[in-house]
């Protein structure tokens, strides 16, 4: 297996969310499915996120492209390091990018605790200079077995990703942006009040015409939404609900 597992991570997120997303927005618009920004979001800031998948990215190519932030995958579990992460995380921002790093978190290989110090150390830092993101934990279907859920109970999984974000708010100062699902947030966690209060949410959602039902729990809104797996910029395709300035500004803190 490749050292950089994120193609099989949204493989097995994608696999249970596309098919019915897919279906969903083939019905809406005549069997025609979505392959550019939807029309909903139109005029949002473009991003994308990227991984050791993609390995050196031409980032002037994507900032030409309309790229204005992106999330590079920085860890995993407590031992993975992106080997291509310091050309994307600084070139990036050398390109004009407003840049952030993930973690893919795997909640059944250790605390959240270890995982956030792992994260921290290897990327996932922040400052206020209106460049960098705050730090973002991703937590989806485990890929790598049936238990979904890692094995955790709903009490288990929220209390290992509030370990996770005190301990990156502890090192960074900020709290960690939460990628998932509507669908696996559901399932998986008891949907508690106190992430929707303290966290932006960033999305999943494919071929579809909007980003559909929030996770429960209490978010009014999505901050990003990764619409697609692939399209014009390289990796998948984000959108930031604003403006440029409020994307800078969210960045700064």
């Amino acid at each position: 297996m490749a050292r950089d597992r994120k193609p099989f991570h949204r493989k097995s997120l994608r696999h249970r969310s596309r098919i019915l997303a897919a279906t969903a927005a083939a019905l809406a618009i005549g069997g025609t499915l979505l392959t550019e920004v939807p029309v909903s979001a139109a005029g949002k800031p473009k991003g994308h996120d990227v991984s050791s998948h993609q390995k050196d990215v031409n980032w002037s190519s994507a900032k030409a492209k309309g790229a204005t932030f992106v999330y590079v995958k920085a860890t995993e579990s407590h031992t993975y390091r992106n080997p291509y992460f310091s050309q994307q995380y600084n070139g990036s921002r050398t390109a004009g990018l407003i840049r952030g790093a993930y973690h893919f978190a795997l909640p059944d290989k250790s605390s959240g605790i270890t995982q956030a110090q792992h994260f921290v150390r290897n990327g996932g830092g922040w400052r206020a200079d209106g460049w960098t993101l705050p730090p973002a934990l991703d937590i989806e279907y485990n890929p790598y077995s049936k238990k979904k859920c890692y094995g955790l109970s709903k009490a288990r999984m929220a209390a290992w990703i509030t370990a996770f974000s005190n301990e990156v708010n502890r090192l960074t100062g900020r709290r960690p942006v939460i990628y998932t699902t509507a669908h696996w947030w559901n399932t998986c966690t008891n949907s508690s009040s106190v992430f929707t209060s303290k966290h932006s949410l960033w999305l999943a959602r494919y071929n579809a015409a909007d980003a559909g039902a929030l996770p429960s729990g209490g978010w009014k809104f999505w901050t990003f939404w990764q619409y697609d797996n692939s399209g014009t910029l390289p990796g998948d395709q984000n959108l930031f609900n604003g403006s440029l300035a409020q994307l800078r500004q969210f960045a700064k803190g």
